[in-house]
């Protein structure tokens, strides 16, 4: 797995199906960002198969096909879409052909799993509801930052368990590593990947409403700056947001583009949550200087203090959730509401940040 690069980051689980073989058959369009391979993995170990991909990018095609051989390129995305066999269409395409492509998932009678963030408009978010609304159908959303990490994953737990009391406070912050050399022309254009709040921001605001049982709330304040690569005019480095739930829980985010090279990962992501009987702090893909895992846990509570180092321990539930909602129009893997209006809420303080220059 790769850890020095996030666009490349697909974290890899134990194999546990929910569903028997040929069962949930799914498509692939749109693979402009390397999460498209997580996204895959947790599908196909949770009983999903991988059977027809589409991106305009043949290379890119030919490249995903190696990882997942099972399956097969189709010649257009119309080709993926009408095929009656398909369950799920997973994608990520650029960030602002993300909504569009949703709509017309769902107006095929599929669901859609799509890579964060999942719209760069209100506009977008506002014709998704309603065509979820219309349709019946699932737009799941790539919130890999809960989803997909073992340290995210056991910190719900501990939460449901009443760990650390009624939940008051989160913070989040999600630096990442540039790695310029990695990235195409329309990472550095805000028009096509949303904003630094809404491309990496989303992820704090649902980790967010999720930890805190909120259901909404407000954007107090924001700020943005482009404070290192100034060669890129319609880029920024850094973002941050204060916000206050609607159950008087509060969060304050921060997101950057400015990792040394010198760091062990990607970026040193980092939850914490304080509670009114204790706090939880995950360190989520490094312990700086004294270990390259990730996937740490530590919790003070009236008992005492505890490390828990849960890689491999807990795994990654919320795809074979996804799976059988899919099949059994359930919704346990995810609140429909929640994970639209995290990057509603990211959008409005996007619009409403302080341009720092």
């Amino acid at each position: 797995m790769e850890k020095s690069s996030g666009m490349m980051y697909a974290p890899k689980g134990k194999v546990s199906p929910v569903c028997g073989k040929g069962e949930f058959p799914i498509g692939v369009v749109g693979m402009a960002h390397g999460h498209i391979y997580g996204m895959c993995n947790g599908l196909e170990e949770a009983g999903a198969e991988v059977k027809l991909v589409y991106d305009p990018d043949p290379a890119r095609v030919e490249n995903f096909l190696k990882a997942f051989p099972g399956a097969r390129a189709a010649r257009t995305e119309a080709e993926v879409l009408e095929d009656p066999a398909i369950r799920l269409v997973a994608g990520a395409a650029v960030p602002d052909a993300r909504g569009e492509l949703g709509l017309r998932v769902m107006d095929h009678g599929k669901d859609y799993f799509t890579d964060k963030p999942p719209f760069t408009t209100l506009e977008q978010i506002d014709a998704a509801r309603e065509k979820a609304a219309v349709t019946g159908r699932k737009y799941a959303v790539y919130y890999s930052e809960r989803i997909h990490n073992e340290a995210a994953v056991f910190a719900e737990k501990l939460v449901a368990d009443g760990a650390v009391g009624r939940v008051v406070q989160v913070i989040g912050t999600g630096p990442h590593r540039i790695s310029i050399p990695q990235r195409p022309d329309w990472f550095f254009d805000k028009k096509r990947y949303g904003g630094i709040i809404v491309d990496l921001g989303c992820h704090q605001i649902e980790q967010f409403l999720f930890y805190s049982g909120a259901r909404d709330a407000a954007v107090l304040h924001s700020k943005t700056a482009n404070y290192k690569f100034k060669q890129y005019p319609h880029f920024e480095d850094f973002g941050d947001a204060t916000l206050l739930a609607d159950n008087g829980a509060v969060c304050y985010l921060r997101v950057d583009w400015l990792t040394p090279d010198g760091l062990g990962a990607w970026g040193d992501g980092r939850t914490f949550i304080l509670g009114t009987e204790g706090y939880i702090e995950m360190r989520k893909y490094i312990d700086v200087a004294r270990s390259k895992d990730g996937d740490q846990v530590f919790l003070v509570d009236h008992q005492g203090e505890r490390n828990f180092f849960v890689t491999g321990q807990v795994g990654f539930p919320y795809f074979g959730r996804l799976v059988r909602d899919c099949l059994d129009r359930t919704d346990k893997a995810f609140s429909q509401e929640l994970f639209f209006r995290a990057t509603e809420l990211a959008v409005i303080a996007q619009l409403q940040a302080v341009r720092i220059e």
